[in-house]
């Protein structure tokens, strides 16, 4: 038995990226625990009776958004969390999930993906966005440099990066936003 699942896993694996679906599965409480939801494509409206805690991912990187339709602040996550809520100070509510364009980057949100210029050790994101519009430089308060690079850390984690080794604030409509993020491997 060991050896037909290690000769699917082989098989899987060998596949290319586009032919492999993504896959996820949520669950009520931290550390995979309680009542949990398998997920394998876009779902506008997850109807839950329960607030999500945590998610392990199989496959891909995946949208959560607290509204229906992909509304809200939502959370764009390449990689399994054991605590939604102490990681990523998510709320609980998780209306709507989908994946999105998979390798760690693409800038998520609705639509068509964002421009970066990825490469083997980075990628470079002008404008990134999250969820339905651009990533406040520091969504909690005033704009500094150091908020700005701790809310960019937080950006390249979540698609996959160790850390951002720059990042610009940009002010539009009076709103700072951030902009010229690098996302690195190694280092920070």
């Amino acid at each position: 038995m060991a050896r037909l699942l290690a000769l699917g896993v082989a098989l899987l694996s060998a596949l290319p990226a586009s032919a492999q679906s993504a896959s996820a599965t949520i669950y009520r409480d931290s550390g995979f625990r309680g009542p949990a939801v398998a997920i394998d494509r876009a779902n506008p409206n997850l109807r839950l009776n329960f607030q999500v805690q945590s998610i392990r991912i199989a496959r891909g990187n995946w949208e959560l958004c607290p509204e229906p339709n992909f509304r809200g602040r939502c959370l764009i996550l390449g990689e399994s969390t054991p605590d939604l809520r102490r990681t990523y100070n998510w709320p609980g509510p998780l209306q709507s999930i989908r994946p999105v364009n998979g390798g760690g980057g693409g800038g998520g949100g609705g639509g068509s993906p964002k421009p970066t210029l990825r490469g083997m050790a980075s990628e470079f994101f002008p404008a990134p966005t999250q969820g339905n519009g651009r990533v406040l430089a520091c969504p909690n308060g005033n704009a500094t440099s150091n908020c700005a690079a701790a809310t960019a850390d937080r950006f390249c984690q979540q698609r996959g990066w160790r850390a951002s080794a720059h990042e610009l604030l940009e002010t539009v409509n009076r709103r700072v936003y951030l902009a010229d993020v690098l996302c690195v491997r190694s280092g920070g």
